[in-house]
């Protein structure tokens, strides 16, 4: 079985993913989009209109990493 994100949060076609590496956290910023063929992939590549949506989902990962770092 793969290993859950510890938080995740998305706005429009943007997603923060939170991982917990034993008290570390690190987070992923995708963008998911519709290929030719209709499926819905993910990518790291952002365009001018993401850049609000991605400020938005890193600012809310960094709040709930904050939390849990000064709850312990």
């Amino acid at each position: 079985m793969a290993n859950q994100p510890a938080f995740k949060v998305r706005l429009g076609l943007i997603t923060a993913t939170v991982w917990d590496n034993e008290g570390f956290y690190s987070v992923d910023l995708s963008r998911s989009y519709r290929d030719k063929e209709g499926n819905w992939q993910n990518t790291t590549t952002f365009s001018h209109a993401d850049l609000l949506n991605i400020a938005k989902c890193a600012e809310r990962a960094e709040i709930w990493i904050s939390r849990k770092t000064n709850a312990s």
